[in-house]
């Protein structure tokens, strides 16, 4: 029998892998279309297999022992290639631009735009202020679905902008009233398909669950802009809280899920893939510029 999920993918004319044992997909599709402001109130079920932690240990460290801890984790780190450098202190420059509660409140900017998108407790916040070196840049609230505006913020050495992010409200939360849902799948929908200034998305999501029937939906809404140039990167936030065997795993589930796009390994905690996205947002924003080649005529030659 053939999958639901996989028919109603090629019926909305996409090619869709299918992902290998294992992988967390729902059987029964939502009913929804290309734009996201005619899909009905969904939410998704947490895990039914509670996930095992460490017992936490009451001992605290002395400030010396953190220190020692501190330094020598920064000298495990590779040094930074000079690539690195400049993308990182290019986003150390971000600044609080505007907000915007619908689309029609977001100026017209013509600057690139890079948007982060994801569910509610994928992390958002915390990545952009990781990446950014800016703690509280970005709100990160306990409560998951707090965020209910588009923020921007500007990018640019002294003081001249020359590109902007975006922080776009996680989708999700069950816990969220019917009709905010609602208005942010039309704001998100529209966002996403009309952008004049997007250059490129960053899609967030948790690699224990890997993508989402949400996530999806969100994947089948750019595509078309995807294949038009749209610049797109799927992060897997909280790696630290795998082993390297379940990483391998979920790298393999979530591309395919992702129909072989670009997915990486992120984790604020143990800073990894931070200056590799880094340097990938400043290509976004700053394309090699392309030289024409000037024929020249044989006869004008000296």
């Amino acid at each position: 029998m053939v999958d639901s999920k996989v028919e109603v993918a090629r019926g909305a004319g996409f090619k869709l892998n299918k992902a290998p044992k294992g992988a967390q997909l729902n059987a029964k599709p939502p009913d929804f279309t290309m734009a996201w402001g005619t899909i009905p109130n969904m939410s998704i079920s947490p895990r039914s297999t509670p996930i095992k932690t460490a017992k936490p240990s009451h001992k605290r460290p002395t400030p010396k022992v953190a220190a020692a801890k501190m330094a020598a984790a920064l000298a495990a780190q590779p040094p930074q290639s000079a690539e690195a450098k400049i993308a990182m202190g290019w986003l150390h420059t971000a600044k609080f631009l505007t907000t915007a509660p619908e689309l029609k409140h977001l100026p017209e900017i013509e600057f690139p735009e890079i948007a982060f998108v994801g569910r509610s407790n994928a992390g958002k916040s915390t990545c952009i202020n990781t990446l950014t070196q800016i703690n509280r840049l970005a709100f990160a609230s306990k409560t998951p679905g707090r965020t209910q505006s588009i923020n921007l913020f500007s990018l640019g050495k002294q003081g001249v902008t020359d590109a902007v992010l975006a922080d776009l409200p996680g989708y999700g939360y069950a816990a969220v009233p019917k009709a905010a849902k609602y208005r942010w799948q039309q704001v998100m929908g529209n966002y996403l398909q009309t952008r004049g200034n997007l250059k490129g998305v960053v899609l967030l999501c948790d690699p224990r669950l890997g993508l989402t029937e949400l996530d999806e939906i969100l994947l089948d809404v750019i595509r078309p802009r995807v294949e038009e140039g749209l610049k797109f990167l799927v992060l897997l936030t909280k790696s630290d809280k795998l082993n390297k065997t379940e990483a391998a795993k979920a790298l393999s589930i979530v591309r395919l899920q992702a129909g072989g796009g670009d997915v990486k390994l992120f984790s604020a905690l143990k800073r990894q893939g931070v200056e590799e996205v880094a340097q990938h947002l400043w290509q976004w924003a700053h394309p090699p510029v392309k030289v024409k080649k000037v024929a020249v005529d044989p006869a004008e030659e000296p």
